[in-house]
């Protein structure tokens, strides 16, 4: 039979980012995927060259938008360990609230993205709805929706009153009845069931060789999660990783599902469990030595090195992010898989390209 190559992207309708890949498929099979990375790249990284360490860190919240809180996160927890800054623990629960928030919100943008790859628009305008709840706590407790800059080294920004922290239970414990309201329709629905169960499978031995993270990862069965690793408040409060074993596109939706309504009950404990006291400590000197920090984002492990040379511009900004790692563990995913199935595959791992390529 004869083979044809079709380019996948990088402007698609389904696709909320310009990932191109090269199908080569025989009928309505495809046989080998080639990906095409590049499209978007911004020299992020290079910026630190000319920017100094305090500056970057509003510049790697842009890595990812849908994320950025975690970013920058990742990359003042960096910056701490090198200069032996010990952070304040309020700090460290408020940073671990904004964190779980985003994680909610990049899961319920996606959980409506995923709905929408299959033609399902109801349930994507559902999530997006929700969604909507905690984009507005975002805006209330930090002035933005998207990028929230709350984050510095020695600590945060913004603190949370008493009131908003009754607030934000509030509003979250609205999402969590809302989410699970339509728990049956993502989970149960005919048209959910017959597009995602066996499609796009990936056993758990190669996620594991193939490096996946995230929800990829555990939705084959690997119980691997950076917060174990007991960052920010996590090391207080309780956690276990949320793990599907069947590896296709199914579990890897149930497991963002799970995780969505899991950040719900993390957050309410940083908020129960959260001490008084100061929020951030001042920070002299510049950093001199280098690191590598990881936590975990919506999509899979993000890991960041840092180098200073004592110097108030650093010396290399290298970053991680978990779609680079899953786009292996993709292009395992998709050979004979029938060609209406890829945008659903390909979604499937949440793909974030700026993140990819910056």
């Amino acid at each position: 039979m004869a083979r044809t190559i079709i380019p996948f992207g990088p402007q698609h309708p389904v696709l909320p980012e310009p990932l191109h890949v090269k199908l080569v498929v025989e009928d309505e099979i495809v046989r080998e995927a080639i990906p095409a990375l590049g499209y978007v790249h911004r020299g992020l990284e290079k910026l630190a060259e000319i920017r100094d360490y305090n500056q970057m860190i509003q510049i790697v919240e842009r890595v990812c938008g849908i994320c950025s809180n975690i970013h920058s996160l990742c990359y003042c927890q960096g910056l701490e360990e090198i200069m032996g800054v010990e952070v304040p623990e309020r700090a460290e629960y408020l940073r671990t609230i904004w964190s779980e928030l985003h994680r909610m919100h990049s899961h319920l943008l996606w959980l409506g993205l995923f709905a929408d790859a299959f033609g399902f628009e109801s349930l994507f305008m559902q999530f997006w709805r929700i969604r909507e709840r905690i984009m507005d706590i975002n805006e209330a407790t930090t002035g933005s929706r998207v990028i929230t800059s709350v984050n510095v080294v020695g600590g945060v920004r913004q603190d949370l009153t008493p009131e908003m922290c009754s607030w934000i239970i509030s509003e979250v414990n609205t999402a969590e009845k809302e989410i699970q309201a339509i728990q049956n329709t993502i989970l149960e629905d005919y048209t959910v069931c017959s597009r995602t169960k066996g499609v796009g499978v990936l056993t758990k031995e190669q996620a594991y060789d193939l490096g996946a993270a995230g929800p990829t990862l555990r939705g084959s069965g690997v119980a691997s999660d950076m917060r174990l690793l007991k960052y920010a408040a996590f090391k207080n409060i309780d956690f276990e990783p949320i793990v599907e074993t069947s590896g296709d596109c199914y579990a890897r939706s149930k497991v963002r599902f799970r995780e969505t309504l899991q950040s719900v009950e993390l957050v309410r404990q940083a908020i129960a469990g959260m001490p008084q006291g100061d929020i951030a400590v001042k920070v002299k000197g510049n950093p001199e030595g280098e690191v590598i920090t990881r936590v975990e984002q919506p999509r899979g492990e993000c890991l960041y090195y840092i180098k200073g040379s004592g110097k108030k511009y650093l010396d290399r900004v290298r970053i991680r992010t978990p779609t680079f790692a899953n786009v292996p563990p993709l292009m395992a995913m998709l050979p004979n898989c029938e060609l209406a199935d890829v945008p659903v595959i390909i979604l499937s791992i949440d793909p974030c390209i700026s993140c990819t390529e910056r």
